[in-house]
């Protein structure tokens, strides 16, 4: 039996190094019953650790917060006797587990090998198939008729824009040039976004695979990976893959013995957002300051070196093994009429079930959110979904059908983007959200136009107004017109897209922002400065509650009830927290 420990980022958070170490240590005195075994990211992030048994009939079981203590009785209740411990079993492949449903609308493409094989033994990939769909387009030496593969499989890009994939490979292939250039965008820098990270952790062969396909493609012989530092564990593990790669002739002067050559670089990024821009991401890899330039020329006809470069991101590369192996008409069969195939998801938020999922496109916003995840923490009310991070919007939960792909997220006011999804609840104010976002923008514009230099600081300042209840009429209208001008003429996407938080909002929440400005009144009673605090009849005199507050504006009593002083009360939300029978009421 081998034993597997989920060990990408999310699961070392959780623990997962010492369950790892307390596996080797129990199972060393065993004589070789059972393997213990490193896995990526296995995608249940909510119920880290994990591990997983298999069988040698191929039957899995995968249990959850599996802690050192729990170590001993896996193995001697399942390893040693055969007997699944049900209360730990979040999944197994004969239909049993608490999370069963996690996975049964999953369909897994990009997340094929990840929680499967050992990222680190290349051995693992190649068994899976690895490196096969390579071989045969190497041996086929059909460059078009691989383009036209890509074309009529419909994958497209999964950075965000969504441009038919394939079709940026023939722009690249066509355009002159005796030197090109394949790089791989590995720059995620969306909040709450964990896609591209778990993948490269997970599987890096498969964007390495590729990667080198799409060389061949376009003619290039040399690729870089432009990864954020911020990533130790994927540029480790990247490394690793190169190196074992060029050891076996699968990277290097001669692939497969071919006459291909086909060389991969990293290049640490240094956290900049701007850099998943493609201009400032190549301007990065140049040696000079990541800062985008006016297009055109595309990178396809001038990028890397003023030489004609292919740019796709991790996902997008991961997908293309599996089409050459499979059919284009394999990944054309899923997904809607045009955005074909899978999209991974980096769940976060207001939900039950957190982590990485992936599905066909073309289901609803509803069905990932209740039935993949599901459904909101704590019973609470469905509210929207933050979709694009920085560059995206907010989907009201009235919208709560519409479909996932690009066309009809974009209707919405919003971006696929990537590939970050946060789950909103009543609790969340739509205000602050907008705040929330349009700040990290504003923090990582590069500066080089004005309009998106100052006009995102003077739209940071009205909304940070108004979530400190100092809002004045005539704000909404500022922010519609700063948001059009900053949005029709900032140079890149990251300025273009930085109001779609803002008018996302104030399209579907405008009640919201009024609220706050004519009343004062933050609706989801999150705004520390709009709060109002009282005692209700719950209160037992416990004193609790004017023990932490600092102002002293609480008085009463033991065992009376107590009374908040508003003239004193400083907001800090300490008796609020502190109280233990919901006797403080916040409006």
């Amino acid at each position: 039996m081998r034993v597997l420990v989920g060990l990408g980022t999310c699961g070392v958070a959780a623990g997962a190094g010492a369950t790892y170490a307390a596996l080797l240590a129990r199972t060393a005195a065993w004589g070789g019953r059972c393997t213990v075994e490193k896995t990526g990211c296995i995608g249940m992030c909510f119920r880290e650790p994990l591990v997983e048994l298999r069988d040698d009939d191929g039957t899995r079981w995968q249990y959850g917060q599996m802690t050192p203590d729990r170590v001993e009785r896996l193995l001697d209740e399942h390893v040693g006797n055969g007997v699944p411990i049900e209360e730990w079993l979040v999944w197994s492949s004969d239909g049993r587990g608490q999370e069963k449903a996690f996975l049964d609308r999953q369909h897994r493409i990009v997340l094929r090998n990840c929680g499967v094989i050992d990222p680190e033994k290349i051995e693992h990939y190649l068994e899976a198939g690895g490196y096969e769909a390579l071989k045969g387009v190497l041996g086929r030496n059909d460059p078009e008729g691989l383009i036209n593969q890509i074309v009529e499989s419909g994958l497209r890009g999964r950075g965000g824009a969504g441009f038919l994939t394939g079709m940026k490979w023939r722009f690249t292939r066509l355009a002159p040039g005796r030197q090109k250039y394949v790089i791989c965008n590995a720059d995620e820098g969306d909040p709450g976004a964990f896609m591209d990270r778990s993948v490269l952790e997970s599987d890096p062969h498969a964007v390495l695979e590729g990667m080198a396909i799409a060389g061949h493609a376009i003619g290039a012989t040399r690729g870089y990976i432009y990864v954020r530092a911020e990533y130790p564990l994927a540029i480790e593990r990247l490394n690793i893959a190169i190196a074992q790669a060029e050891e076996r002739g699968l990277l290097g002067d001669d692939v497969f013995g071919t006459g291909f050559e086909f060389h991969v670089k990293l290049k640490e990024g240094a956290g900049a957002f701007v850099c998943g821009e493609e201009t400032a991401l190549i301007a990065s890899i140049e040696g000079r300051r990541g800062m985008p330039r006016v297009r055109p020329p595309f990178p396809a006809v001038k990028g890397l070196w003023e030489s004609p470069t292919n740019i796709n991101n991790v996902e997008t590369f991961a997908n293309v093994p599996w089409i050459v192996a499979n059919g284009a008409q394999a990944f054309n069969r899923l997904g809607t009429t045009n955005s074909k195939g899978t999209k991974v998801f980096a769940m976060a938020g207001k939900i039950r079930r957190g982590g990485l999922v992936e599905v066909p496109m073309g289901i609803s916003i509803r069905e990932i959110v209740n039935d993949v995840c599901g459904g909101i923490k704590e019973n609470r009310k469905f509210k929207a979904v933050q979709m694009g991070g920085p560059s995206g919007g907010c989907i009201p939960a009235e919208l709560e059908n519409t479909v996932i792909d690009y066309e009809s997220i974009n209707k919405t006011g919003a971006i696929m983007g990537s590939g970050g999804l946060v789950v909103l609840d009543e609790t969340t104010c739509m205000v602050d959200v907008a705040r929330f976002f349009l700040d990290f923008t504003q923090r990582e514009s590069c500066g080089k136009c004005t309009f998106c230099r100052v006009g995102t600081k003077r739209m940071l300042e009205i909304l940070t107004r108004i979530t400190e209840g100092k809002g004045r009429e005539g704000d909404i209208e500022k922010l519609e017109n700063l948001a059009s001008l900053v949005r029709n003429n900032s140079l890149c996407g990251l300025g273009q897209t930085a109001p779609n938080p803002v008018l996302t909002t104030l399209k579907y929440f405008r009640a919201e922002y009024e609220a706050h400005i004519s009343n004062r009144k933050c609706p989801a009673h999150q705004c520390q400065a709009l709060l109002t605090y009282s005692i209700n009849e719950k209160c037992n005199g416990c004193t609790a509650c004017g023990r932490v507050c600092p102002a002293k504006a609480i008085s009463g009593d033991k065992r009376q009830a107590h009374v908040i002083d508003h003239s004193k009360c400083i907001r800090c939300d300490e008796c609020f927290r502190t109280c233990r029978f919901d006797a403080i009421t916040r409006m």
